[in-house]
């Protein structure tokens, strides 16, 4: 049997790759539909459904915008046709975390449009879906073909897009922002790492200092958030980053995979220079 398209590679070859990434994006909503078949969704399974489809659908937007950095400091050209897949399930999980809220309101779309409206964070939330939403119809290869030289600058509304997710995310996180901070850790990578100079965006000395920024950036966000939301002194949240008693803070963590991307690079290219590992690495996925 031929592949279907999902799961071919640009040549038309079925991708192992791409099939694998298909199954880790559809595994989630398996699990999630898996667990309110056994009420294994608290006292609120609607709720706790519509925190697992946002979640994910943030998650798999700054996936997709780590396509890029990832081709060009892991040296892994293949990667790069995985970004449109990211980008559609992204929109797929937001859609979903859309009509979850909706079914928790009883289907009283009025009432919905009303809270949207009403309510900043949702607001934002629903202006990030529709962002979503229209970067996905146009990311077939007929409409990057219709907008020319205009389908790039649609799709750079991604970053914006992010912005929007996560700040929805961290206002209805409400007294826990560990999840919030994280990924917003991991996006200003994304950003500085974008910011850099051409020439430098594929060298390895960059990415310590990369990680260390973020990292920073991370807990400057958390220490700023709970000092304006709950007015605890952003020196006790600081501090809290050095004391690793109950497990290591978001800005931690961001500086742990910043390393460790580091670590990865180094060792790819190590590998590349013993001739372990041709430049580019282009292996049938």
């Amino acid at each position: 049997m031929r592949a279907t398209a999902p799961v071919r590679d640009p040549a038309g070859r079925f991708s192992w790759l791409k099939a694998a990434v298909l199954v880790f994006a559809l595994s989630h909503a398996v699990v999630l539909l898996l667990r309110w078949q056994a009420h294994d969704l608290g006292p609120r399974p609607i709720t706790e459904a519509i925190h697992v489809t946002g979640l994910w659908a943030v998650r798999f937007l700054l996936l997709s915008l780590a396509v890029t950095p990832a081709r060009a400091v892991l040296d892994w050209g293949r990667v790069v046709m995985l970004r449109r897949m990211l980008g559609v399930t992204a929109a797929c999980y937001a859609g979903a975390h859309l009509m979850l809220y909706a079914l928790d309101q009883q289907w009283h779309w009025l009432h919905v449009a009303s809270e949207i409206a009403l309510r900043f964070y949702l607001t934002i939330g629903f202006v990030a879906l529709l962002g979503l939403t229209a970067l996905a119809v146009t990311s077939t290869d007929g409409w990057q073909r219709r907008l020319g030289a205009r389908w790039k600058r649609l799709h750079r509304l991604a970053y914006g897009i992010a912005v929007l997710a996560l700040f929805h995310y961290a206002i209805q996180s409400k007294a826990d922002v560990t999840g919030a901070v994280l990924l917003a850790g991991l996006f200003a990578w994304l950003m500085y790492w974008r910011v850099l100079k051409r020439r430098w965006q594929q060298k390895l000395w960059p990415l310590v200092p990369l990680a260390l920024g973020a990292a920073a950036t991370a807990s400057v966000i958390e220490a700023g958030w709970y000092a304006v939301r709950n007015h605890v002194d952003p020196l006790l949240v600081w501090s809290a980053n050095l004391d690793l008693s109950y497990g290591p803070r978001p800005a931690v963590w961001v500086l742990i995979v910043g390393l460790l991307l580091a670590g990865v690079a180094g060792l790819r290219r190590w590998r590349r220079r013993r001739g372990a590992l041709p430049r580019g690495a282009v292996r049938r996925a």
